[in-house]
């Protein structure tokens, strides 16, 4: 009787993931290991196989001849099971833990609030959610879905759009009173404008011009911020101008705690929000579909 041997799936995803991600130290990060163990788990797996996959001369990740010829094979093998499982769970009653990533905004105002009536609707799933504005990788964070806002990227992920809204142009009651309020684009170079502390698709600000064309101011303020809710607070308090989603702080201008300006100058622009995923052939776990229905009926501005 052939010997049962339940690591072979687990050591072949790590090697997959190691020649994938080019060494042995990130693919540790993606699965949570030292990179010693990672080594170790490679080195069994050669042992057993007889023959050398990797060389290690090299600082750069070089596989031999056989170490080709298995990786590609491993591959096939794990697309196989991922598919299977994937295929056994569509019909499946949703269940299990779902990693969500989102954006901070988003998250805290949009995400968190409905996740109870979320999961007690579907009380055999349960959920680890991390909020942060950084584009993460989710294959290598093992993320089942993960929220992003702004244009999206040409890559293998799908995604579904959970809502769009307009951009808008705020200050708040305390800091016009003080410096006044900006009547045209022009004006805003007499202000302090927020940024943001990592790089944005868009460098400066839209607005139209009045006359059919349209004009770009930079801001250029004293301060940066690292998400967009330290964004909205920070307007709040006073600290200058911020461009932001009306998704986000249209309970603050309902509130009169931001309001809006150079709405006739406003090109009208559009920031679309979509739930990100890993899908194949069509094929999705149960709870992955679960959340991503929930979101599209629940998000709204």
């Amino acid at each position: 009787m052939a010997r049962l041997d339940v690591n072979r799936s687990g050591e072949m995803e790590v090697f997959v993931r190691a020649v994938e991600l080019g060494g042995f130290s990130t693919a540790a990060r993606a699965f949570r290991m030292t990179p010693s163990a990672v080594s170790k788990l490679v080195a069994r797996l050669e042992a057993r196989l007889g023959v050398r996959l990797i060389n290690r001369s090299t600082r750069k990740l070089q596989l031999t001849p056989e170490g080709t010829a298995f990786y590609e094979r491993a591959m096939r093998i794990l697309d196989d099971m991922n598919t299977a499982e994937r295929e056994a769970a569509v019909g499946a009653t949703p269940s299990g833990v779902l990693h969500i990533n989102s954006s901070v905004p988003f998250g805290l105002h949009r995400l968190l609030p409905i996740l109870p009536d979320f999961l007690q609707r579907y009380p055999g799933i349960s959920v680890d959610v991390t909020l942060t504005d950084i584009v993460i990788d989710l294959l290598e964070e093992r993320a089942d879905v993960a929220i992003r806002v702004g244009p999206m990227r040409e890559s293998r992920l799908l995604a579904r759009k959970l809502v769009e809204t307009r951009m808008v142009v705020v200050a708040a009651p305390g800091y016009l009173a003080a410096r006044g309020t900006p009547q045209t684009p022009a004006d805003l170079a007499d202000h302090t404008l927020l940024g943001f502390s990592f790089s944005r698709q868009a460098a400066g600000w839209p607005f139209a011009d009045g006359n059919g064309g349209a004009i770009t101011v930079a801001p250029t303020g004293n301060a940066l911020v690292s998400d967009g809710e330290a964004m909205r607070h920070f307007t709040i308090a006073g600290a200058g101008i911020s461009r932001m989603s009306r998704l986000h702080i249209n309970p603050d201008i309902e509130a009169g705690r931001l309001v809006p300006v150079l709405e006739n100058y406003n090109p009208g622009d559009l920031e679309a929000t979509h739930a990100v995923f890993v899908g194949h052939g069509g094929q999705l776990p149960a709870r992955v579909r679960a959340l991503l229905d929930y979101l599209v009926e629940n998000v709204r501005l």
